[in-house]
């Protein structure tokens, strides 16, 4: 079914790497991995990004970001956005892969969440909330 779950922002060190490991965490039996439209390739998540996360008890491994690839979308069973324009990028990437692609907001009144990277650490906290509780309500749906 969605056994393959690719998480997208731009970076990838701040909101997928979050998104991804809270996802992990939450459905273990699932393949749950991210990528950026811009990616910092190979750049570990971001300090601040990994300090909100594990001071709310997500753990942090070692993270290498990457670029999205027609590849990786082609893979995917699901892919999971942070803004809409991610959406595009996706589409002019790999228009096969727009039916399956959705933002992470989708079941909170399609919600985007803001990139917090270079702005403070409660702009961090604030995304973080954000992640977590759309994550929450997506296990709900992948678990099935």
């Amino acid at each position: 079914m969605f056994d393959n779950i690719l998480v997208v922002c731009v970076g990838n060190i701040c909101r997928s790497p979050t998104a991804e490991f809270l996802l992990k965490q939450a459905l273990p039996n699932k393949i749950v991995h991210s990528a950026g439209l811009g990616a910092l390739v190979d750049h570990d998540i971001d300090a601040t990004a990994k300090k909100v996360a594990e001071q709310h008890g997500l753990a942090c491994p070692t993270h290498s970001a990457r670029q999205l690839t027609k590849q990786l979308c082609r893979e995917a069973d699901v892919i999971l956005v942070m803004e809409n324009n991610h959406k595009e990028g996706i589409t002019r990437l790999a228009p096969e892969a727009r039916g399956k692609t959705f933002l992470l907001g989708q079941w909170n009144n399609n919600q985007e969440i803001p990139d917090p990277y270079k702005k403070s650490e409660e702009a961090f906290e604030h995304v973080y909330k954000l992640i977590a509780n759309n994550c929450n309500l997506w296990a709900k749906k992948l678990a099935k």
